[in-house]
């Protein structure tokens, strides 16, 4: 779960909370008082810093007088994918905006490699919108990315004693889902 610093930002106008209001919020799961300003204001200018938790998102709904969903995308990531970033950009970039429902049935249908690992992120982030009781039907695909892993070494020998390099390619694949506004 991220918090999303424009749903923050425009949630906390509308309830009329403040900067302070919402800092003593978080004072209550743990975070001091300076410390909690500190981070409500790089949180709301968009920085994650210091890195927000569920339980951090789930004061400051309560502060504003929320639900966690409303202030939140739900993130999922596969690690170590063993597979090229370019190839899974390709599967990435099929499903970024969609539905969710869109997304699962252009993953189930997909002939590409990485369409299994892409799908495994959905589902798990869908899960964790579930769970926080998101509406399923208005979910969409808000954030989609592949970054690079490290490259596995392996050598092939080849004749009179020599060996050529081959580099296999890894990729980290996020995904996040949100509800429509």
């Amino acid at each position: 779960m991220r918090l999303v610093a424009k749903n923050l930002k425009s949630r906390a106008d509308e309830a009329g909370v403040g900067l302070e209001q919402l800092a003593d919020g978080l004072v209550s799961v743990g975070l001091g008082t300076e410390a909690a300003e500190r981070a409500v204001r790089n949180w709301m200018a968009g920085r994650d810093h210091p890195r927000c938790k569920r339980a951090h998102i789930e004061a400051l709904a309560q502060a504003i007088g929320c639900q966690p969903k409303d202030i939140a995308r739900f993130t999922s990531a596969v690690r170590w994918h063993r597979g090229s970033p370019k190839k899974a950009k390709l599967v990435v970039d099929l499903v970024r905006g969609k539905s969710v429902d869109d997304a699962m049935n252009l993953l189930t249908f997909t002939t590409k490699r990485a369409a299994v690992n892409v799908k495994k992120a959905l589902t798990a982030a869908l899960a964790d919108a579930e769970q926080q009781g998101a509406d399923v039907a208005n979910l969409y695909v808000s954030e989609c990315r592949v970054d690079k892993g490290v490259h596995i070494k392996r050598f092939q020998p080849k004749d009179r004693g020599r060996a050529h390099p081959i580099l296999k390619r890894t990729s980290h694949i996020t995904l996040s889902v949100q509800e429509r506004s």
